[in-house]
């Protein structure tokens, strides 16, 4: 079963720029300004998705001088596959089994 937070996180990732920001940021770190060249976004909007993924404990940041650098935490990640994989197992053993309707 998710906990709360894998469940906040899988609605964190659902959405389609901060997904799109995640997937670049796992080729490689990024300043906002990489970002907004990359998925064509608005500044302000990117800036107040990297907020909701850096709150969520996604990415984290890098300053470097007046820039700030983004990257993704790859253990949150992996724990996150590891949820779902883990439910991609019990779903494969819970195959054959039925409730009988009462």
């Amino acid at each position: 079963m998710m906990t709360s937070v894998e469940t906040d996180l899988v609605r964190v990732l659902a959405d389609p720029l901060r997904l799109q920001i995640v997937t670049l940021l796992a080729k490689e770190t990024l300043c906002t300004t990489h970002l907004v060249e990359e998925t064509g976004a608005r500044q302000t909007n990117l800036s107040n998705h990297l907020r909701v993924l850096r709150e969520a404990g996604v990415v984290e940041t890098e300053p470097c001088g007046r820039y700030t650098y983004y990257k993704v935490r790859p253990d949150v990640i992996a724990q996150l596959a590891g949820q779902f994989a883990d439910l991609a197992e019990s779903a494969r053993n819970a195959a054959e089994n039925k409730r009988a309707c009462p």
